[in-house]
């Protein structure tokens, strides 16, 4: 889950909430291992949304199967109340970027270019994950925007292990998506996760100096999560003040994955090949 930032990207904290700062947590092995479990629950949770999800059905529909699932495997769901946030997952068809609320008014119709975001927090750690669906048969641009966007979160990851540094993520994701002719949003980042849904640092999905440039430690948990627009990079907050939407109401497409730091590489905690 990505929250915006009030000078920067900055998904620690919502609109008009202070950023509380705190050092970045390196985990033990048995916060990484009940964090595997946090992380699990979410990959099932997404991997049976992408198995479901069909033309006809509403997003608030998507969000009880949601709900019902983390709660059934022990966990609660982490979006449902944060910073007043109404549902268990975020729901983001076409032109809206992330954030967007669930709703029995909002059918899924073939073609649409849908993504879910969801966390789950078990026994006080988090996992946090979003995919992007093509509904039926897509445009050929929404096709190759969702598989770019997949794309970057992995050459993202590959830069993940100790002794590397965040704008490595974060030039590879660049680099791609710019070779592929799209836009990286830049009002939302990645974040670290574990005891809290949004810790530090940001993870920036394109090159900055406006942030330290933070070398990465084994134990450290990241939620890398780059999002491409088709057209614009720029978006803008609906009256719910939650949904974003592209400005030029353009296709944007999202994928995120909670990844451990590990002293050779890093371990996809949210792999749902793995469920």
């Amino acid at each position: 889950m990505n929250i915006l930032g009030n000078l920067l990207p900055q998904a620690s904290q919502p609109p008009r909430v202070k950023q509380q700062r705190r050092g970045i947590e390196i985990k033990s092995k048995r916060e990484i291992d009940i964090m595997r479990q946090a992380a699990r629950i979410v990959a099932t949770v997404l991997k049976e949304i992408s198995e479901m999800v069909q033309p006809g059905m509403t997003t608030a529909d998507l969000d009880s199967h949601a709900e019902k699932r983390i709660r059934e495997m022990g966990a609660t769901p982490s979006f449902k109340g944060y910073h007043g946030f109404p549902a268990s997952i975020c729901s983001s068809i076409n032109n809206e970027v992330v954030h967007g609320i669930p709703s029995p008014k909002k059918v899924i119709k073939a073609g649409d270019v849908v993504k879910v975001d969801t966390g789950a927090y078990y026994q006080g750690f988090h996992g946090d994950s979003c995919i992007t669906l093509a509904v039926g048969e897509v445009t050929p641009e929404a096709a190759k925007l969702i598989r770019v966007a997949e794309e970057a979160l992995y050459k993202g990851i590959e830069q993940v292990k100790a002794g590397n540094c965040l704008l490595d993520l974060a030039g590879a994701i660049q680099d791609h998506v710019v070779a592929n002719g799209f836009s990286i949003v830049e009002d939302f980042t990645g974040h670290g996760v574990g005891r809290n849904l949004h810790e530090e640092p940001s993870v920036f999905n394109f090159r900055t100096h406006e942030m330290p440039n933070v070398k990465l430690r084994a134990g450290m948990t990241l939620a890398i999560e780059p999002i491409l627009n088709a057209g614009s990079k720029h978006t803008r907050i609906l009256p719910d003040k939650w949904t974003a939407v592209t400005v030029d109401n353009t296709l944007s497409a999202q994928f995120e994955h909670t990844v451990l730091v590990t002293e050779t590489g890093y371990e996809i905690l949210t792999d749902r090949s793995k469920v």
